[in-house]
């Protein structure tokens, strides 16, 4: 059984353990350095990215999860998540993890009153998802390796780099757990 992270700091933290759990495996809170030993991949939830960035340096996460990063351990980044995993963020001079080969703008789709939910099509799966955007980023543009998995009006709002995936929305918002099957089929092929 596959033992997947998920960073307990902010977020819908008890939403991807569900999901998790559904899928057929462990999900463990991560809220301290040595919650990180034995996982086989990492989920980095949503909520605020500057707040979340704030608390990985108080809890002493940023380096060990960034040293994870750099062994290739699969990491799955929503909303505020990708904007942490992303190598560049309009607007700002340094990035939080960087280890996605993405540029992402913050809040791109509005406000929280401009929160919205809508069917995403994910083209390589030959699948249609439930998606909830909140302050919703969106990823401006990629590295020639990285794979675009879906789009919303243009805007590219789900991509992989090698073992790294980043969404603009909230998967585990929704009971569909096509996304969270699919970092798992990622972690498995890792």
């Amino acid at each position: 059984m596959k033992k997947i992270g998920v960073l307990a700091l902010q977020g819908a933290i008890r939403e991807h353990i569900y999901q998790i759990e559904a899928v057929g495996c462990e999900a463990i809170a991560i809220k301290k350095p040595s919650d990180l030993e034995g996982i086989d991949g990492l989920i980095l939830p949503g909520g605020e990215s500057t707040t979340i960035r704030k608390l990985l340096d108080r809890f002493h996460l940023l380096e060990p999860i960034q040293n994870l990063a750099k062994q290739g351990l699969p990491m799955f980044g929503t909303c505020a998540g990708l904007i942490l995993l992303a190598r560049e963020i309009v607007g700002y001079e340094d990035p939080h993890l960087g280890v996605m080969n993405v540029v992402v703008e913050r809040n791109s789709f509005g406000r929280q009153v401009d929160s919205f939910e809508c069917d995403i099509t994910l083209p390589k799966l030959q699948k249609v998802v439930p998606a909830v955007f909140i302050r919703a980023p969106h990823i401006i543009s990629v590295d020639e390796h990285v794979e675009i998995l879906a789009k919303y009006e243009e805007r590219i709002v789900l991509a992989r780099d090698r073992n790294f995936l980043g969404c603009s929305f909230h998967p585990e918002l929704t009971k569909d757990v096509t996304i969270m099957q699919y970092f798992v089929e990622l972690i498995r092929n890792h």
